[in-house]
């Protein structure tokens, strides 16, 4: 599972906890449910961060899920930088909400 689909489970949990948010009628129960949806935001955006680290670790995952074939090291990163950015972009939108 690439970072966006990641990023974007964890963000429409987020908004799954906060809509039923709604429906409660205990003010300290409705904070708390407000709470983690807020961590569950701040956790999508720490993964879509798109660091070196992150980027080596999932290049190296998209060249085994692909059987580790030679020569193909620069596309496997770009794809991961994309994914990350592509996260990151997810992530950045739900925050402007």
């Amino acid at each position: 599972m690439d970072q966006k689909q990641i990023v974007a489970r964890l963000l429409a949990k987020a908004n799954k906890y906060r809509n039923f948010a709604v429906w409660i009628g205990d003010q300290e129960t409705v904070l708390r449910i407000l709470a983690l949806t807020e961590e569950l935001k701040q956790h999508a955006l720490a993964l879509a961060k798109p660091e070196e680290a992150k980027i080596q670790k999932r290049a190296h995952e998209i060249w085994e899920e692909n059987n580790r074939p030679l020569g193909r090291d620069v596309e496997f990163w770009l794809q991961a930088e994309r994914e990350f950015r592509e996260a990151q972009k997810i992530a950045n939108e739900i925050r402007d909400v």
